[in-house]
């Protein structure tokens, strides 16, 4: 991974305007680079999630995960050059898999960055970052201090059952590591109440019940290092808590 991101784009011009627009607002310096990929041996396509220092200065709450994709026109010489916004890092990656990155090639986020506390945060991960167009976003919020926690409201297009999910990043600095938890609501109303009040713990996904899910949970749950097991709401059924990551002002995944 490259400490500088340099899309070589010296001897190419832009391919329309939307590309000449976000090339002339997109500024290096503000972007620390999380997980690339470059293509060979022609070097034609570039996809980056970075994340972006400048949002922490603007509205609050923004999303601050950029997900940047470069395709290079060889023979005419121009480029095309897109970026989009994303609450979370494993939307960011979706976003570019959707586009033609290879899944390994942008999977990989740097090793100076947050790891994740436990395998199910990498489970969750895992299934956003493959999910192709499953998941509507309705709503997301980045908290940069107290709490640290970033939260991304969705639709679940595959859901029979509580189609509003909700995914909870928290980090923990003294671990260096990070959870991500899903919730599962009836509605948008009913996930934005418990965002407000937070009395009980976050509801489990109905998939994510009965024994078999609950043995997974657990074991999954016992091989983390550092993080308390999810509590359980009865022997045999498994409770999701509000659980952890988020994107910070200085890299998270550190970020």
């Amino acid at each position: 991974m490259s400490s500088e991101l340099d899309f070589r784009l010296d001897d190419f011009k832009p391919a329309d305007a939307d590309s000449e627009y976000a090339e002339q607002r997109f500024w290096a310096g503000d972007l620390t680079v999380l997980a690339e990929h470059h293509t060979t041996p022609n070097g034609s396509h570039s996809f980056v999630v970075a994340h972006d220092g400048s949002v922490t200065w603007g509205v609050p709450g923004e999303p601050q995960i950029a997900a940047i994709r470069v395709a290079r026109d060889l023979s005419q010489n121009t480029f095309t050059f897109e970026r989009t916004y994303h609450s979370t890092v494993p939307l960011a990656q979706n976003w570019l898999i959707e586009r033609g990155c290879m899944p390994e090639g942008i999977a990989q986020v740097g090793d100076d960055f947050m790891k994740p506390a436990d395998d199910l945060t990498a489970r969750v991960e895992q299934q956003l970052r493959m999910s192709g167009g499953r998941y509507e976003v309705l709503d997301s919020y980045t908290s940069d201090y107290d709490p640290c926690e970033t939260w991304t409201l969705t639709r679940d297009s595959h859901a029979t059952e509580e189609p509003v999910r909700l995914f909870l990043e928290e980090g923990d600095y003294e671990t260096h590591t990070y959870t991500m938890r899903e919730g599962a609501f009836p509605d948008e109303a009913s996930a934005r109440l418990w965002l407000d009040d937070r009395d009980d713990l976050l509801p489990l996904p109905p998939e994510y019940r009965g024994e078999a899910a609950a043995l997974r949970t657990r074991a999954a749950l016992s091989r983390s290092t550092g993080v308390p097991a999810v509590p359980k709401a009865s022997p045999g059924a498994p409770q999701a808590g509000t659980a952890s990551t988020v994107q910070r002002p200085t890299p998270r995944r550190s970020i």
